[in-house]
């Protein structure tokens, strides 16, 4: 829910979006949703990104972390000072990066806590901003997390224009 949610709404906003998978062939969601990606991450792996957003679910978040090709993007994507985000579990990913210690940030219940790092400020907010990265809480925030990165990107008049047309009110 988390990975479409925010793909539709950044589309909605004239965001270009491409989707990576970390193997060939379709995506298996945690709740048996199955999506095929726009093309592979080592097709990817050499391009700049604005923006680089992790989905949420297990086991996916568990394979971004562990995901070496993922940690070294992670990391040049920080240190080039673009943006990167994660919602619901993959927020562990993150950590795993180094990219949390010390900010401050959302997850899933429980997933900051499990990390074990005592310098990470959890926050408990639907989206949390510390510099240049983003964590969000999970399914019930992921509008407000698109939202948040498209008035980023974009500015808040397209922020409002893609809200109204949710009918959110």
């Amino acid at each position: 829910m988390e990975a479409v949610t925010l793909i539709d709404l950044l589309r909605r906003a004239d965001i270009q979006v491409t989707t990576a998978s970390l193997e060939p062939g379709p995506v298996h969601c945690s709740r048996g949703m199955v999506l095929l990606a726009d093309t592979e991450l080592d097709a990817v792996l050499d391009q700049d990104f604005d923006l680089i957003l992790l989905p949420g679910g297990l086991p996916g978040a568990d394979h971004l972390m562990h995901d070496s090709r993922i940690q070294t993007l992670l990391r040049q994507q920080a240190e080039d000072g673009r943006l990167v985000g994660a919602i619901c579990a993959a927020p562990k990913a993150l950590a795993a990066a180094g990219l949390l210690s010390g900010r401050k940030a959302t997850a899933y219940p429980g997933v900051l806590d499990a990390i074990g790092d005592a310098t990470i400020q959890a926050t408990g907010d639907a989206v949390t901003w510390d510099g240049n990265v983003v964590t969000s809480r999970g399914p019930g925030t992921a509008m407000d997390f698109a939202l948040s990165l498209i008035e980023r990107l974009k500015g808040r008049a397209v922020r409002n224009g893609v809200e109204a047309a949710l009918v959110r009110n």
